[in-house]
């Protein structure tokens, strides 16, 4: 499974990519923004995006919104992470129909429970 991580911290970006490894996962991209994320979107397929909230240029609700109304994209599985807790900007996530949420800072297992949720465990390659 070819997985995109988006944040624009380099040092959560690199957490992600360590524990999707330690997770059996190794076709991993990762970008700075949304921005340059649509560009990898529309440069290669990919089969799950792992994006941060709140990002510079193109924030995680702006790609989640785009990502939901290109056809060829509109099925994308997206994780939302994010250290925002506040319930309309959430909420504002759940209607652009988020696949997953995941609350930083969050553990393994978090990471490991939303996967078996979505069904993603079994298509590590």
């Amino acid at each position: 499974m070819k997985i995109l991580v988006v944040d624009d911290m380099a040092s959560m970006r690199h957490v992600m990519i360590g524990m999707l490894r330690r997770l059996g996962y190794t076709d991993i991209d990762e970008a700075t923004d949304g921005k340059r994320a649509l560009e990898l979107l529309e440069a290669k397929p990919y089969q799950l995006v792992i994006s941060d909230l709140n990002m510079p240029h193109i924030d995680g609700l702006a790609l989640l919104h785009e990502i939901r109304t290109r056809p060829a994209l509109k099925n994308l599985k997206l994780v939302m992470v994010t250290c925002e807790n506040g319930r309309e900007r959430v909420q504002q996530v759940l209607l652009e129909k988020v696949d997953g949420f995941i609350i930083k800072p969050f553990s393994m297992a978090t990471l490991e429970k939303q996967f078996k949720k979505l069904h993603l465990l079994e298509l590590i390659e």
